[in-house]
């Protein structure tokens, strides 16, 4: 499975990817997430806890998963790879480049889906990946550009 989702922010670089990268705050300004915390701090990341909610008309489906996060601060790239929850194995990196009127903003989900004899792949290309993944990670990046382009 491999989801691309993507979109324009009207911000420096710096600032945008100061909103992407401080996990911890999305809470606070993305209505969908339900809450981000850190259970090891290092550096340049560590393993971070998310959960968020997946909406379907009036009812919420509550997500989580736990991911070894890694911030690459000259090439403003954000990394993580969950390592706990249905999602365990993928790869997600978020992709910040300058352009014209501002940054460029990627989000590129990777994985072979979950260890379910047969049926793995299929759920991660037919309903993982383009019915939650897409759906949290569109609402996730319209939120940092909201974020990013208030200053």
């Amino acid at each position: 499975m491999r989801a691309v989702d993507e979109i324009q922010v009207a911000a420096p670089i710096q600032r945008v990817f100061e909103v992407a990268s401080s996990v911890e705050r999305w809470p606070d300004f993305l209505e969908h997430y339900r809450w981000v915390r850190f259970l090891e701090r290092r550096a340049q990341g560590g393993v971070v806890e998310m959960s968020a909610w997946r909406r379907f008309g009036f009812l919420d489906w509550p997500t989580w998963w736990v991911s070894e996060m890694s911030l690459h601060l000259e090439t403003h790239r954000i990394r993580f790879r969950h390592i706990r929850g249905i999602t365990a194995g993928m790869d997600v990196e978020w992709r910040l480049d300058t352009v014209a009127g501002g940054v460029g903003v990627e989000i590129v989900h990777e994985w072979t889906g979950p260890g379910w004899p047969l049926i793995g792949g299929l759920a991660a290309d037919v309903v993982i990946g383009p019915v939650f993944i897409h759906h949290i990670a569109s609402r996730t990046l319209a939120g940092v550009k909201r974020r990013a382009e208030l200053t």
